[in-house]
């Protein structure tokens, strides 16, 4: 949200307006020179920055320097940094893509949903820093929401939609933050997860052969889950989270 709209954008006090509200450019003050930049090189600038070097090196300071200007103008363009992470968010959702509207088979269209969610968080891992739950939905998030409710417009209350579209979106975040974090550790670490199978096999012989925990011997030995890849994980989850909703929707 921002504040009361002046003659050259939002201001402090007043009545509130959403930064979608706001032209791309603000409005020439006086006499003083032009806008020089719009509001969609800015949050482009931020998200260069945060895909390169994460979340917290995109400072108003590193993207002005990277624009060639001052920290202080691009204010005229983003008065917050909690804005400017709601552009950079609804931003880069525009990349997933999606049809203009569902195709008629709703686990075919939530699927497509889910993978290109996190097609999305794998191309930009620190949207997994971002905690904004109330932020104002931007027109991308805005496309996806009227998208993935009209998948599920199957003849249920609107409260069921929210509970069904709530877990599989948990499940896609839960998956990418675990491949976001492997990454992120390997990188960091050059612990990949076959060298850490490779480190920690004999500490698991000895929990096998102790006999003490049979469900971890059977984890270990029967299954297949863990010795797939990570595109084969997602897939076999979201199946699972799919036949949950079909079993509440209504019979065709």
């Amino acid at each position: 949200m921002l504040g009361r709209r002046g003659r050259g954008g939002p201001v402090s006090g007043g009545d509130f307006v959403s930064i979608w509200s706001v032209p791309e450019r603000p409005e020439r003050q006086g006499r003083g020179p032009r806008p020089a930049y719009s509001r969609t090189q800015i949050t482009e600038a931020a998200i260069r920055i945060a895909d390169a070097d994460g979340l917290d090196a995109a400072s108003m300071r590193r993207i002005a320097a990277d624009l060639g200007t001052g920290a202080m103008s691009l204010y005229r363009y983003v008065p917050s940094r909690d804005v400017l992470l709601d552009l950079m968010a609804d931003h880069v959702l525009a990349e997933m893509d999606m049809p203009a509207r569902p195709s008629g088979d709703w686990r075919a269209d939530l699927a497509l949903f889910a993978e290109r969610t996190r097609a999305v968080w794998r191309r930009h891992p620190w949207l997994a820093g971002l905690h904004r739950p109330r932020a104002v939905p931007g027109p991308n998030r805005l496309r996806l929401t009227e998208f993935a409710f009209g998948a599920l417009d199957v003849g249920i209350p609107i409260d069921e939609m929210f509970t069904l579209l709530d877990m599989l979106g948990g499940y896609v975040e839960r998956v990418v933050r675990g491949e976001i974090e492997w990454a992120r550790e390997s990188e960091q670490t050059g612990m990949t997860p076959e060298r850490w199978m490779m480190q920690s096999g004999p500490y698991v012989r000895e929990l096998l052969e102790s006999g003490a925990y049979p469900m971890f011997e059977r984890i270990v030995i029967d299954a297949r889950l863990p010795h797939m890849t990570p595109d084969e994980q997602f897939r076999y989850g979201l199946d699972r989270v799919l036949d949950c909703i079909a079993a509440v929707l209504p019979s065709p």
